[in-house]
């Protein structure tokens, strides 16, 4: 996925009322919106040099969009809404091995009245449901961890695609890791240990795991390296 615009640099103040930050570049300050829900646990340092995306959407409050945040010497994909764009563009052209060659690839398919999954993919005969997760959170040098805040709705999530391979649908979860040079990836049991059990409830159900490693910089981002996922 490329950036429609040139990223400008900048350095963080401060995120507050969750959708907003304020940003120094150059020798002005910028707020800009914040297009993640979660905690950002470990990326909001004071001082973090950071990527905004300018816009001249006059429906826009806000003329800047916060995009990366580079943190520990790794730049940090931060827009949530990015993520279902990246693993998008990565099923069209065959970046995930395991999720190759799909005849169709639906977006934000509904399951039942209640959830819908990110993407709905048919090869043949099979149909499989996969549901993203976007990884921002590291707390060693070369491990990803998800999630950074407790998730009653990604816990729902697990326990609703082992509905779906109980009904016949091969199932997956994506972690998208959007972090440069992780070589792990692990489920953060001390943040939410329910999450972590229904992880291990939906592995041997037959839902499958993957995670894979986002390539980053000031003009794109896509989907680059498969991850290997540490159950301990």
């Amino acid at each position: 996925m490329e950036f429609t615009k040139s990223l400008i640099k900048g350095k963080l103040i401060k995120r507050y009322k969750r959708f907003f930050t304020d940003i120094k570049v150059k020798d002005k300050v910028v707020t800009a919106h914040c297009p993640n829900t979660g905690s950002m646990l470990g990326l909001l340092d004071e001082n973090n040099e950071v990527y905004v995306l300018p816009n001249d959407d006059p429906k826009r409050k806000l003329k800047y969009g916060l995009e990366i945040i580079k943190t520990r010497k790794n730049l940090v994909g931060v827009n949530t809404h990015m993520a279902n764009k990246i693993v998008h563009h990565g099923l069209e052209n065959n970046l995930i091995e395991e999720l190759k060659n799909n005849n169709s690839i639906k977006p934000e398919v509904f399951f039942n009245k209640e959830t819908r999954f990110d993407f709905l993919l048919e090869r043949n005969l099979q149909k499989s449901f996969v549901e993203v997760k976007n990884v921002t959170l590291f707390r060693d040098k070369y491990t990803a961890e998800f999630p950074d805040a407790v998730t009653s709705r990604g816990s729902k999530h697990l326990l609703t695609l082992i509905d779906a391979t109980k009904k016949g649908y091969k199932t997956y979860l994506l972690f998208l890791v959007q972090i440069q040079n992780m070589k792990y990836f692990k489920i953060a049991k001390d943040i939410d240990e329910q999450y972590y059990k229904n992880y291990l409830i939906a592995k041997k159900a037959g839902v499958n795991f993957l995670a894979y490693r986002c390539d980053i910089s000031s003009k794109k981002i896509f989907i680059n390296k498969k991850l290997k996922i540490l159950d301990e």
